[in-house]
């Protein structure tokens, strides 16, 4: 069963979640990943909790089928190290400090003059011009920044996003532009310099709210967990205290909805609610009319009533009640992964690419190739030993 990435060596200087989450999905298509972190410590998400039989549950996501190589990048020999390192690599990507990579010699000029064939990927908040290219950037911030905030909460508060939505958006942007890297070079022969921003990615999920804004002079509404604009679109109460998530998109489904799950087709037809705008200036009549029906019902009942209509709904479900979910299940999503404190349950990633399946590889210890990698670099086993003692690794 080969894998689209088999072959292909990646080394990360990655750290919490936008450079682990692109590497992890290479890793994932079948790359080796050459994890770089500091002795003693590592990564740092390593620390952020221990929720996971004592281990970080972002580490735990991020970080499976990784090769986890110890070195002190402040060491003299540490150079020597990263450039036996670098020159197999197909693959360079770093998220460090803004200039922390150029500081190091890593920088994507200073590594694509000696191997013209290297991908070099950079993931940083802003870029590295521009006013803010020296500005630290963290995962609200830059939600912050990118205005997601301001459309995002209830009319008296915003809210972040419930996930690093920022570095998600990143790392996917900097896995799909590795692959088309790796494509280009396939035909032409030539690396290339990557350059991802935090901003910039989540910039481009905000388009929907940034046209609406700039072109319709006005934000979309903080409406908390109903859609800005499209009534009804989100949560209802049913008579029994549970919540039902429904969305209408359109005037025909509309009717149907009056007709098949309110018992009110003349209700369609009422000027206040027959168009989405209408819909839109009457949100709270529209509202009204819904949950005075639903309040004679069960959630369950309000959930078979749209699903004999065919119309879209959703439970409010827990994270516990999300992974014990019968749709995971039925398409057995789960695999068990190895870790330094034994065995994990893991979601398979959603390629579903015919032919193969994705690597679900273990967690890697801090340090755990360390040994082993040096030696493929050519390192003697006296020679790392006085590394050791040196404190490079």
């Amino acid at each position: 069963m080969i894998r689209p990435l088999e072959g292909i060596t990646v080394v990360a200087l990655e750290q919490v979640i936008a450079g682990p989450f692109t590497t992890r999905q290479l890793a994932e298509l079948g790359a080796r990943v050459i994890k770089v972190e500091r002795p003693d410590v590592g990564d740092a998400a390593r620390g952020y909790d221990q929720s996971v039989k004592g281990l970080s549950s972002h580490f735990v996501w991020v970080n499976r089928s990784k090769e986890s190589l110890a070195l002190d990048l402040k060491h003299p020999r540490a150079k020597e190290v990263l450039a036996r390192l670098v020159a197999r690599a197909d693959v360079f990507l770093q998220n460090l400090a803004p200039g922390a990579a150029e500081r190091l010699g890593l920088g994507a000029e200073q590594l694509r003059a000696r191997h013209p064939r290297l991908i070099w990927c950079g993931i940083s908040g802003y870029g590295p011009a521009g006013p803010y290219a020296h500005k630290k950037a963290y995962d609200l911030l830059v939600q912050c920044e990118a205005g997601l905030l301001s459309v995002t909460g209830t009319e008296e508060a915003p809210a972040k996003a419930g996930i690093p939505v920022a570095d998600i958006a990143a790392g996917m942007y900097a896995f799909s532009s590795i692959l088309a890297a790796l494509l280009r070079r396939e035909r032409s022969g030539e690396g290339a310099t990557l350059d991802i921003t935090m901003f910039e990615a989540l910039g481009e999920w905000m388009g929907f709210p940034a046209y609406f804004t700039h072109y319709g002079g006005a934000t979309p509404p903080r409406r908390g967990a109903f859609h800005a604009t499209i009534v009804p679109y989100g949560p209802f109460h049913a008579g029994d205290g549970g919540t039902v998530f429904l969305s209408i998109q359109n005037d025909r489904e509309f009717a149907r909805f009056c007709d098949k799950v309110l018992g009110n087709s003349a209700l369609a037809r009422d000027p206040r609610f027959a168009t989405g705008p209408a819909r839109y200036a009457n949100r709270d009549a529209t509202h009204a009319e819904i949950e005075r029906v639903f309040t004679h019902l069960t959630a369950a009942q309000v959930i078979d009533r749209l699903e004999a209509a065919g119309i879209a709904n959703a439970r409010l479900n827990t994270m516990e009640e999300f992974w014990s979910h019968p749709q995971l299940e039925a398409r057995q999503r789960w695999r068990e992964v190895g870790s330094p404190q034994g065995p994990l349950q893991a979601l398979l990633p959603p390629f579903n690419i015919s032919g193969f399946e994705a690597r679900m590889g273990p967690l890697p210890a801090l340090g755990e190739h360390t040994r082993p990698i040096l030696a493929e670099l050519g390192f003697a086993e006296a020679e790392v030993e006085g590394l050791a003692r040196e404190g490079l690794i």
